[in-house]
């Protein structure tokens, strides 16, 4: 299993750079993922969304699909695209340390 550092702390990862353990993420940890992917600021949208995937993650095991996050956490898919372009479910799951959502590419 590969490592990486991010905010002074060493995390295990996959091979897509997804967290294999996520009782290792911190928010700061998931600010500078936010940053990888092109995501400046977190605010306080941002965080409610990445706050919902981390609790129904922790409790299912797997990160939640897109359908799931807009109807859990009360955003339109609309607005997922805007706080996470290009790839919501997988750039949230990726920020949120969960692996990678099934039926992403």
């Amino acid at each position: 299993m590969a490592t990486k550092t991010i905010a002074t702390k060493t995390i295990q990862v996959n091979e897509e750079g997804f967290m294999t353990n996520p009782a290792e993420w911190t928010k700061e940890i998931a600010i500078e993922l936010a940053k990888e992917e092109g995501i400046a600021e977190l605010t306080a949208a941002h965080w409610k969304v990445i706050e919902f995937c981390r609790k129904e993650g922790t409790a299912s095991g797997k990160a939640p699909t897109l359908r799931q996050i807009t109807s859990g956490a009360g955003v339109t898919t609309k607005e997922m695209f805007a706080l996470f372009p290009k790839g919501p479910a997988k750039k949230v799951a990726h920020i949120s340390g969960l692996g990678k959502p099934e039926g992403c590419v």
